[in-house]
């Protein structure tokens, strides 16, 4: 296996890294304390191409490919390790791939470059009020009238609500509700891009709400009402009733991007500590040259190259999949390595960042400290976003082991 990244890839990251100093370093943290991304930096992302890289140039994306999307999200996270603009990127590169492999045309050539252009968000919107694992119990109704969809219900704790509504065109979700019957299962499943607003106004039957969380400010989370809310049939996704399929689709790539932005607020975190700790004296000595210390280190150190190698995996592997087509590989075959890089990197994120507060002692309790910052940050993803862990854990037994062992 070749672990190092070709000419082009090492130039992309170099030019994304750059791009990073100049415009997100500098305001991450005031980003963080006002709780929004500015607009003009959300244009300045797009034109850097780092909105829709995996996206086809024929629908205003890069055409690149998903490791060089899992690149640019390591990158912004490690400038921004609070992780708001780096899961601002995240959503907008994985959900509207999701969209460009089965979407209509009609709703591809209308969203996606607008999303590209950043001029509207497009994330996930699955969880609802009574939990987020359960894809199969969601309880949003969407009923056929003639060629429109009728949609009643509620989603919660979704990203991007306040951003759908604000930016210039619009945007919305890969939403997924019941159809055809309201009974629990998955088979009963449709998807849709389901838009909050488009071309500057306001869909009907659309009202939101927006969550004041602890960290990740500056991204929004919210959940919204959907009443008789009126959706053309061109923006279904896929076929009806295989909506839980393409949102599990969904879901490994989005949550290699997920881990991307963990493994890169993990290396700040790590750099930080190296720092402080090379320049910290206790004792009369380096707080470096304590065995506890740099035993500690070393261990979080390799837990975080792990958990990378798990993230550039499933990158890599998704490639061979959606891109290259490689006959050797299906879309089933993504399910435990991504699960393993989505189970491992935040958790190995949580784990460092706390460390790290340790070592800086009471310093880190103040705000001076924007260490907690990317604790709470990565924290998020510990919870649950994207996936709870414990799924991630089921996933992989399930794989490996077989349905029928898990069961009683």
């Amino acid at each position: 296996m070749d672990f190092e990244f070709t000419e082009d890839e090492i130039r992309f990251r170099d030019a994304v890294s750059e791009f990073c100093k100049k415009y997100i370093e500098p305001i991450w943290v005031e980003v963080d304390e006002k709780n929004v991304i500015p607009y003009e930096l959300i244009k300045r992302m797009a034109d850097q191409g780092l909105l829709c890289i995996p996206i086809s140039e024929e629908y205003g994306g890069m055409g690149g490919t998903y490791l060089m999307t899992t690149i640019a999200v390591e990158e912004i996270a490690y400038h921004d390790p609070a992780v708001a603009i780096a899961v601002y990127a995240l959503l907008n590169n994985g959900w509207p791939l999701a969209l460009e492999l089965y979407g209509t045309e009609e709703a591809k050539s209308e969203i996606l470059p607008k999303v590209a252009a950043g001029e509207a968000f497009f994330g996930i919107a699955s969880t609802e009020p009574h939990g987020g694992s359960d894809v199969a119990g969601i309880k949003t109704f969407a009923e056929k009238k003639g060629d429109v969809w009728i949609f009643n219900g509620e989603k919660a704790f979704i990203s991007g609500v306040r951003e759908s509504v604000e930016l210039p065109w619009g945007g919305g979700w890969f939403l997924v509700a019941k159809t055809g019957s309201r009974e629990w299962g998955h088979k009963n499943i449709t998807a849709f891009a389901l838009l909050a607003k488009k071309d500057g106004k306001r869909k009907e039957g659309f009202k939101e709400t927006i969550y004041e969380e602890i960290g990740r400010g500056g991204l929004s989370t919210g959940g919204f009402i959907l009443e008789n809310y009126e959706l053309e049939d061109k923006y279904r996704i896929g076929d009806v009733g295989k909506g839980f399929y393409h949102v599990m689709e969904g879901f490994n790539l989005a949550r290699i991007l997920v881990a991307a932005a963990c493994i890169g607020a993990t290396k700040w975190a790590l750099d930080q500590a190296v720092e402080w700790l090379k320049n910290r004296r206790l004792f009369g000595r380096k707080v470096s040259s304590f065995q506890g210390i740099y035993f500690k280190f070393a261990e979080l150190y390799a837990d975080w190259e792990a958990a990378r190698w798990f993230v550039y995996r499933a990158a890599w592997l998704a490639d061979k999949i959606y891109l290259e087509k490689d006959p050797k590989y299906n879309i089933k075959d993504l399910n435990v390595p991504v699960a393993l890089a989505k189970m491992r990197a935040p958790e190995t994120a949580a784990n460092v960042f706390e460390e790290v507060m340790k070592w800086f002692g009471a310093y880190a309790y103040t705000k001076e400290c924007n260490v907690y910052r990317g604790w709470l940050g990565t924290f998020s993803y510990v919870i649950g976003a994207e996936g709870a862990q414990n799924i991630m854990r089921i996933i992989i037994a399930r794989d490996i082991m077989g349905k029928e062992a898990l069961k009683e």
